[in-house]
C-alpha cells in the first residue's frame, strides 16, 4: 500500500478525545440540564419546526462564560472547531452548530418569560448545598461596576429633557428605561441615548464611565455565591439589592445567615436598623459614622446617652435634651433626615471652663442622634470584638471572586444592554464561577 494514500475508513470517538480530567468533564458532573428543561417545556410549540434545544444554548453560553468567549459569533465559531466544546455541548461531528443570532431571539423571549437564567444559577447553587460547600454561617455582600456597551460620545447631560420617541434614539433599552423610571429615578449626571438605565460613574477616583452593578452574596466558608443581583450603579440600589438578596435566599433556599459582612456602604443607620430588628442579623459592617470629631474637640463618643431619661451627659457633667422646655403638643424633633438634636443650655455652656474643647464657635452643643442609633451601638460594640477583626479579612473573599470575574472570565464590558442585559450576564457568570468551585471540589474530593 502507499504510504501518502488517503485512509479511506478512520476509528473515531468524541468521547477518547476529551482528557479525563478536563474541566468540562468536570462540570459536567454538576448541573441537571433536565429540570431546566422541563421547566421550559412549556414555552415551546409542538407544531412547526422543531426548534433550537434550550438545553445545547445553555451548555453553550457556559462554555463561553468559562473561557471569556465575549461574542456569540465566536462563540458558535469554537464550539464547531473544538472537540471538547462539542463533547460538552452532545453534539457528533457532523452535527449544526446553531447560530448565532437564536441566542438573541431565545433571551428576549421563552429565557426571559421563564426567568430560565436564574434558575441555572440557583440550580448551581443548590448542587454546591448538596455537596457541603454553603455553610451560611456569614455572607459577605458588595457591589462591583461593569463597563456599560455604550459610548461616551452618545450621552446629553441629565438635565436635559429627551424625546425617547424619537427614532434616532428609541431602542428596547429607551423603552425599558421608560418602564423603570418610577422604580429607580435616582438623579444622573448624564444620560446614555444607547443605555439610558446605565450610571455614569466613578471607581476609586478614576475616569467616569457608564456601568451597571453586579452585586453578590458570599458564603465566606467557601466563596459560594448564594445570590447575584443586577442594580445601578449607585450606592442606594445597592444596598436594596443587598436586601432583596438576603430575603430571596431565605425563601428560595431556607438560607440566613448568622452575620453579614460589608463596607461601609452597608453602614448607614436605616440598613443596620433592618438588619437587627428585622432580620435578626448580626452587622459586621462599618459603620457609616460622621460623629466623631477631627479637630480636637469633644465627639459625640465622648458623651454619654441614658435612655431611661432621653438625655446625653456632657464630660462636664451636663445635661443635653431634645426639649429644654414643655410644649402643650408633643412635638418628636425628629429632622427629615431621620435624628433629634439634642441641646445643651447656652447659659451652661457659656460658664464651662470645658467650652474651647467643646463648642468653641457655638453658643451651646448640639449632639445629632439618629433614631436607629441603638442599632448603631451594636455595631460599635460588635467592633471591639475578635470575630469582627475576622470579619474584615473573611470580606476580602467577596472582593477575589469579582477579581476573578473580571481577570478569569473576561467580564469587564457588558456586551448586553440594559438591566435584563446584565442581569443575564451576571447571572451565567455567577453560575460558571460556582460550577468552576464544584469542580474544584471534585479533584480536591477525588486526592
Amino acid at each position: 500500500m502507499n504510504g501518502g494514500a488517503a485512509k479511506l475508513f478512520y476509528e473515531f470517538s468524541l468521547e477518547d478525545m476529551v482528557p479525563q480530567d478536563h474541566l468540562l468533564r468536570r462540570i459536567d458532573l454538576f448541573i441537571d440540564f433536565e429540570v431546566l428543561r422541563t421547566e421550559l417545556r412549556s414555552f415551546y410549540s409542538e407544531l412547526g419546526r422543531p426548534s433550537v434545544d434550550a438545553e445545547l444554548m445553555l451548555r453553550m453560553l457556559i462554555i463561553g462564560y468559562c473561557y471569556g468567549i465575549r461574542s456569540e459569533r465566536r462563540l458558535c465559531e469554537e464550539v464547531r472547531l473544538n472537540l471538547a466544546y462539542r463533547w460538552y455541548c452532545r453534539l457528533g461531528l457532523e452535527d449544526p452548530v446553531p447560530n448565532h443570532s437564536t441566542f438573541s431571539k431565545n433571551r428576549h423571549g421563552r429565557f426571559r418569560e421563564a426567568d430560565l437564567l436564574r434558575r441555572l444559577f440557583e440550580a448551581t447553587v443548590s448542587r454546591c448545598m448538596a455537596e457541603g460547600l454553603v455553610r451560611a454561617e456569614g455572607f459577605a455582600t458588595d457591589a462591583s461596576f461593569i463597563r456599560a456597551d455604550v459610548s461616551r460620545q452618545r450621552a446629553v447631560p441629565g438635565d436635559v429633557s429627551v424625546d425617547w420617541s424619537d427614532p434616532s434614539v428609541a431602542s428596547r433599552a429607551a423603552q425599558e428605561y421608560l418602564d423603570a423610571l418610577d422604580q429607580a429615578a435616582y438623579p444622573a449626571k448624564s444620560v446614555s441615548l444607547t443605555d439610558p438605565g446605565s450610571r455614569w460613574t466613578a471607581a476609586m477616583g478614576g475616569p467616569a464611565f457608564f456601568a451597571w452593578s453586579t452585586n453578590y452574596l458570599v458564603d465566606i466558608e467557601t466563596s459560594v455565591i448564594v445570590d447575584v443581583e443586577a442594580s445601578t450603579a449607585n450606592r442606594t440600589a445597592e444596598v436594596e439589592a443587598t436586601k432583596m438578596m438576603i430575603d430571596r435566599t431565605e425563601t428560595r433556599f431556607g438560607l440566613k445567615p448568622k452575620r453579614l459582612l460589608g463596607d461601609s456602604a452597608y453602614g448607614t443607620a436605616e440598613t443596620v436598623h433592618w438588619l437587627v430588628e428585622d432580620r435578626k442579623i448580626a452587622p459586621h459592617v462599618t459603620l457609616f459614622d460622621k460623629g466623631e470629631r477631627k479637630d480636637g474637640t469633644f465627639s459625640r463618643s465622648d458623651f454619654v446617652f441614658d435612655a431611661e431619661k432621653d438625655e446625653y451627659i456632657c464630660p462636664a457633667g451636663r445635661k443635653l435634651r431634645v426639649h429644654n422646655r414643655d410644649y402643650k403638643k408633643p412635638r418628636s424633633g425628629i429632622t427629615k433626615e431621620g435624628c433629634r438634636k439634642y441641646r445643651a443650655r447656652p447659659r451652661d455652656c457659656q460658664i464651662c471652663p470645658l467650652k474651647l474643647q467643646c463648642t468653641p464657635r457655638m453658643p451651646g452643643r448640639i449632639v445629632r442622634r439618629h433614631i436607629y442609633e441603638a442599632a448603631r451601638d451594636e455595631v460599635r460594640r460588635i467592633q471591639n470584638t475578635e470575630a469582627f477583626q475576622q470579619s474584615r479579612r473573611d470580606r476580602k473573599k467577596v472582593e477575589m471572586s469579582f477579581a476573578h470575574l473580571k481577570r478569569n472570565l473576561g467580564l469587564t464590558r457588558l456586551r448586553l444592554r440594559v438591566h435584563g442585559g446584565a442581569t443575564d450576564e451576571y447571572l451565567v457568570a455567577a453560575a460558571v464561577q460556582n460550577l468552576r468551585k464544584l469542580a474544584r471540589h471534585a479533584v480536591a474530593t477525588a486526592a
